[in-house]
């Protein structure tokens, strides 16, 4: 399966689909990593890169631009370090991806782009009712590579925006693209992952199919505190036919993390100036990661624990977790960049379950034989370690014809 990402943050579905074992190449990913470049005039420059031949020829013209600001792209070191991808083919700018040069060459295109209101509405114009958000670069790609399915992820707050005008649009949008599609919204803590955590996915498909069911909710099986180093050492989180095996015995953990006294006092403040949240830590489900969670926030606000009658922030690794990145994800970055990171990502587990769902609409998208999770495996792992070996390679192979 060949994918494509925009706004790929540090790769949702790449790890995703690393964890579910199927077999994928990725086109191209596309983050600015933060690094923020105003360009006045974006119609031009489009018509600019419009001249050169090549994919690879427009996005180094882009790169260059970028790059001129001598400022790092944190979540490309992250992601070249954990992903399969040239240099190349990692791009800076949605704005200025030609689609065009990737037509009929990407199966699954994969994205979310900020919540923005649209200045005209009511037109009817499809595409042209997005123009200036970020989300019509999301679309227009769709429109010029035409991906058999798409996912489009953003906040919940989507479906109400702007009096229910902005998803409106883009529903729209997508319909006019000739895609069939279903949106949902999907909560992290029923697909496996002690957070709640609710984000609106849509899933669209080029070609017909019979129907489409997202995924069904789950029981949840572990808690925030399961996934702390402290009780499963780094290297005890693992995935197993994209199911999630925890190897408990006790880590440590760098002493920074624990809060000073003063530091405590502010976080257990219940708030000010009328904003008032009830301080809570050692939750059993934590509340959604945010990207400046390294700022740490009010226990109202954030995920805070106990270890000895001492108040610690989450490591950068217990975040990961909660996001369903597995302890073969790599940091290379600092502390504070995967906080932001991990906070910016889609959660992987809700991923898996979505990809299945799609996968059993659509089994075109994989090709001939798919490695499914096998439930019983995880079950075993769980009763019997002394089989642990023998079980976890016991994969169901599936014949989707």
């Amino acid at each position: 399966m060949s994918i494509a990402t925009v706004f790929s943050g540090i790769g949702a579905i790449e790890w995703a689909l690393k964890r579910m074992n199927i077999d994928h190449n990725i086109v191209f990913a596309c983050d600015n990593g933060d690094i923020e470049v105003e360009i006045e005039d974006e119609e031009g420059l489009r018509e600019e890169i419009k001249k050169f031949e090549t994919a690879d020829e427009q996005n180094e013209y882009i790169r260059k631009i970028y790059e001129s600001r001598r400022k790092t792209n944190f979540v490309k070191q992250t992601y070249l370090e954990n992903y399969e991808l040239e240099d190349k083919d990692f791009l800076y700018d949605v704005r200025f991806i030609d689609g065009t040069k990737y037509k009929g060459q990407v199966d699954l295109f994969v994205g979310g782009s900020p919540c923005q209101s649209f200045s005209i509405m009511g037109h009817q114009r499809g595409l042209e009712d997005t123009r200036g958000t970020l989300f019509y670069d999301f679309a227009r790609l769709v429109k010029e590579i035409e991906p058999k399915v798409f996912i489009y992820e953003n906040v919940q707050g989507m479906l109400k925006h702007d009096g229910g005008n902005t998803w409106n649009v883009i529903h729209d949008t997508f319909l006019s693209l000739g895609y069939k599609i279903y949106y949902k919204l999907l909560d992290a803590k029923d697909y496996g992952i002690p957070q709640t955590r609710r984000r609106v996915f849509v899933v669209g498909f080029k070609d017909k199919i019979d129907g489409f069911d997202f995924p069904k909710e789950q029981e949840l099986e572990f808690t925030m505190q399961d996934f702390l180093e402290t009780n499963v050492k780094f290297g005890g989180y693992n995935s197993i036919n994209g199911n999630i095996v925890l190897h408990e015995e006790h880590g440590e953990i760098d002493s920074k993390h624990f809060l000073s006294e003063k530091v405590l006092s502010h976080v257990m403040s219940p708030g000010t100036k009328g904003y008032y949240t009830k301080p809570e830590i050692d939750l059993k489900i934590a509340r959604p990661l945010l990207s400046t969670m390294h700022k740490m926030h009010r226990a109202g606000v954030d995920n805070y624990v106990t270890l000895d009658g001492r108040v610690r922030r989450l490591t950068p690794r217990e975040c990961l977790r909660l996001m369903g990145y597995d302890d073969d994800f790599k940091q290379v970055v600092s502390d504070t960049q995967m906080y932001k990171q991990a906070g910016n990502s889609i959660v992987v587990d809700v991923l898996i379950n979505l990809m299945e769902s799609i996968i059993n609409s659509y089994p075109k998208i994989i090709g001939e034989s798919y490695v499914v999770r096998d439930i019983k495996t995880k079950e075993c792992i769980k009763e019997d370690e002394e089989t642990y070996e023998q079980v976890t390679f016991d994969y169901i192979a599936v014949d989707i014809e």
